[in-house]
């Protein structure tokens, strides 16, 4: 096998792992967007069942011995303090709900425009996906495209230019025939001098809708889901 061939079969594997990555790096922050939204219903429960306890306690205490006034301030206290937090979140979450809502007016503006946006997620529109990457040297880079299981659909090696490069992707797969519109994920790495580097890629594509996710607002680049701080330009 030649020496080429070893360096290309290397490439790729870095590449297939960075594409790889942007599927877990999405899964991540459903988690965390999840938890928080679990952690405001654990308090509002705690909430529930302190008052339900608190309540319990003065009926069921002994008039010849009742409780201490001490500790039935305390308790009234820590339920006062629990209360006025349930509500500082339903606030805070009503406030945030407003301002997604008149950021989602505004965004209306982005539908039908090309805009690009810093991602591994490469939307397959119309049969065509268009990406860019900045490399540090010119030399080798290889390129995969992944599908949402991690499995490779497409390969490439090209000749990259020191700085600005583009790629255009026509759907075509490895196994032969073409993939479907869909989401994919792609990567991108270069040959360093110490060894291979990941690239950042840039997805260029047409915002077809815009929404609000567990990570705020975004814009939809065919089925990719794209924050609107990632956009670079419009």
């Amino acid at each position: 096998m030649s020496s080429l061939s070893i360096n290309n079969n290397s490439l790729f594997s870095a590449a297939r792992s960075s594409a790889s990555e942007a599927i877990g790096s999405s899964s991540s922050s459903t988690s965390a967007s999840s938890s928080s939204s679990g952690a405001l219903a654990s308090l509002s429960n705690n909430y529930n069942t302190f008052l339900s306890l608190l309540t319990t306690q003065l009926q069921h205490q002994d008039p010849s011995n009742p409780m201490n006034t001490d500790s039935f301030t305390t308790e009234l206290a820590q339920f006062s303090g629990v209360e006025q937090q349930v509500s500082t979140n339903k606030n805070l979450m009503t406030l945030i709900n407003t301002v997604q809502e008149q950021e989602m007016t505004s965004g209306t503006a982005l539908i039908g425009k090309t805009v690009s946006a810093a991602t591994s997620q490469l939307p397959l529109q119309g049969g065509k996906a268009d990406v860019s990457f900045n490399a540090d040297q010119a030399g080798k880079v290889g390129i995969v495209v992944t599908d949402s299981r991690g499995n490779a659909v497409k390969s490439s090696v090209i000749d990259a230019q020191k700085g600005d490069n583009n790629w255009s992707w026509d759907g075509s797969m490895d196994s032969g025939g073409t993939a479907r519109d869909g989401l994919y994920n792609i990567g991108i790495v270069e040959q360093g001098a110490s060894g291979n580097e990941k690239l950042s890629p840039v997805l260029h594509g047409v915002v077809s809708g815009i929404g609000n996710t567990p990570n705020g607002l975004a814009v939809k680049i065919g089925e990719a889901s794209i924050g609107i701080g990632d956009i670079q330009t419009i």
